[in-house]
């Protein structure tokens, strides 16, 4: 009958049944007050009508808020996220048109209208298939083009960090730590001679042959540094290494060309969302007790410039050093056989803590994570100061924290599929994770929280959320 009513009739309905509320309080009250009076004494009875009237009233507005939440504000919040995850995240799961079934017409007007807007969004997306689909087979054929050269080469931005990385190069990175796009090339590779050849570079503008060595001391590379013309940065060429790459083996070609143009370092408070790189990760761990369980397997992947980088993952298993619960294993699929021969938690560790460098870390419910890694901390002689974000606030940020926010709820929310055989495998939800961050934070922006220092802001409010959580 209801859902017949106009909304702005609904809410005048809302104010007459206050009106008629509160007027019927008082009438009861004075009633069952005059009842009590004592001629003598007419004290204690308006006293007891007054104490009536008033607990009366705060029920009545109680009860009417509670209807109005329910009914309101809640399927305004809901739909208001799901217009924006329509918008801003590409999701296109349909409208909950029940819950916001006593909003009018307000409802079926926005689902309409989003329905329209998917369907111009549509006809442009074919009109730009056809260029995609050109430029990924360009891209395929200078991926193989390049993989074929017996060289290993990377671009580098003029703050020295890594633009671009073919498949040799990927392995001589390897050969000192984990490839990252975005990455400082003094993670891997000597200061001092580098910045002797860059510096010669920028006075001769002509090609540089080099002598670089890995941070470890263990390998020397003869190198030539190449100008890039007008554009920042350099060309970095190892000479004297040969990647041996089976011809079926996978030939990445790592890019992201507006790296030359991020701006210098600054206070992840003030940089751009759009500007940060992420590690998102999670683990699997013997049980729930970060003090005293262990981390049997370490899943993460990096996200730059708003997407998932592919190829530069972090999938490793980790002995614990004790047995892995019957039950524990039912869920992760992690056995002690499989961790016999698996690196413990100190050298994992600061596997880890190299692959996430300069990186905003991300977690869903980041703080039970964080616990086991920074339990060992000591052991991997690593300090895990990096800076925390957590989906789980973001998600309540982005749609109310009156919805339910588990990772599985959430990547509902925004139309990310989970494969059943990788849910509670640590890459498997590390990858889910990423997929949701990537499609909040156009959300986010379109929220106005435009810096990292923003979205913490907003995040500190549904601290407690994370509190009930552990």
């Amino acid at each position: 009958m209801l859902t017949r009513l106009s909304l702005r009739l609904r809410i005048f309905l809302f104010f007459c049944l206050l009106a008629a509320g509160g007027l019927a309080i008082t009438l009861i009250a004075l009633w069952l007050g005059l009842r009590r009076a004592d001629p003598a004494d007419m004290t204690s009875a308006f006293v007891f009508s007054g104490l009536l009237i008033s607990f009366g009233l705060l029920g009545l507005v109680a009860g009417v808020w509670l209807l109005f939440d329910d009914n309101v504000a809640k399927p305004i919040e809901r739909l208001s996220a799901q217009l924006r995850a329509r918008a801003h995240a590409g999701v296109n799961t349909d409208l909950d048109l029940q819950a916001a079934r006593y909003l009018g017409d307000l409802a079926p007007a926005a689902a309409s209208l989003a329905e329209r807007l998917a369907t111009t969004a549509l006809s442009t997306a074919e009109a730009v298939a056809a260029e995609t689909a050109h430029l990924a087979s360009e891209k395929e054929r200078l991926t193989a083009l390049l993989s074929e050269i017996p060289v290993a080469m990377l671009l580098a931005g003029p703050n020295h960090q890594i633009v671009l990385y073919d498949a040799q190069a990927a392995e001589v990175l390897a050969q000192i730590a984990h490839p990252r796009l975005n990455a400082s090339l003094f993670d891997y590779l000597e200061r001092k001679p580098l910045l002797d050849a860059y510096e010669k570079l920028g006075k001769t503008g002509m090609d540089v042959y080099c002598t670089l060595a890995s941070v470890d001391g263990r390998q020397t590379y003869t190198a030539r540094m190449k100008p890039l013309g007008d554009a920042p940065g350099y060309m970095l060429i190892f000479e004297d290494s040969v990647a041996r790459i089976p011809p079926e083996a996978a030939r990445p070609l790592v890019y992201d060309f507006d790296l030359l143009d991020t701006p210098g370092d600054e206070a992840f408070e003030n940089r751009a969302l759009s500007q940060l790189c992420f590690v998102v990760f999670d683990t699997e761990t013997t049980g729930l007790l970060p003090h005293k369980d262990e981390i049997v397997q370490i899943g993460a992947v990096r996200v730059v410039k708003g997407r998932i980088v592919e190829g530069e993952r972090l999938d490793t298993l980790v002995n614990p050093g004790i047995p892995i619960p019957p039950a524990s294993t039912k869920v992760h699929k992690v056995s002690d056989r499989m961790v016999q021969d698996a690196p413990d938690i100190a050298q994992a560790g600061r596997m880890f803590h190299h692959f996430a460098r300069d990186a905003v870390i991300v977690a869903h419910n980041a703080p039970f994570d964080m616990a086991f890694l920074r339990r060992h901390a000591k052991r991997m002689e690593v300090t895990w100061d990096h800076p925390i974000l957590d989906t789980v606030l973001l998600s309540a940020v982005l749609f109310g924290a009156s919805e339910t926010h588990t990772l599985d709820a959430l990547c509902e929310r925004l139309g990310v599929e989970i494969p059943e055989t990788l849910r509670h495998t640590a890459l498997g939800d590390a990858v889910a994770t990423a997929e949701a961050l990537v499609r909040m934070l156009p959300m986010l922006a379109a929220r106005g929280m435009q810096t990292f220092g923003d979205v913490i802001a907003e995040t500190r409010k549904h601290g407690r959320l994370l509190e009930d959580l552990n």
